[in-house]
């Protein structure tokens, strides 16, 4: 396998983890199960936020307002694994 896209694909992985984090910590803190104002919680949530905000908040702006439900972290996912198989299948294909 080519360097460059084993490296391409664990950036993808790695960034989906994330965002999956970010989705969970978000859920427990508006539920009251985690304390944000904890200096542990906080760090990590900033760090959470300022690494996915920059690819959610355009998919953010282009999707209806659906109320208390934010969808963007899911198809925010679903493009990330396109991107993945999409460049396995040209890789294979060349």
């Amino acid at each position: 396998m080519n360097p460059i896209v084993w490296l391409f694909e664990k950036v993808i992985e790695i960034y989906s983890f994330l965002l999956l984090v970010y989705v969970i910590l978000t859920v427990l803190i508006n539920f009251g199960i985690v304390n944000s104002r904890q200096p542990i919680v906080a760090a990590v949530g900033e760090f959470l936020y300022r690494i996915t905000e920059p690819l959610l908040a355009p998919i953010r702006r282009r999707l209806p307002n659906l109320g208390p439900i934010d969808i963007s972290p899911v198809i925010l996912l679903l493009g990330l694994q396109f991107l993945v198989v999409t460049e396995r299948y040209l890789i294979r294909s060349f």
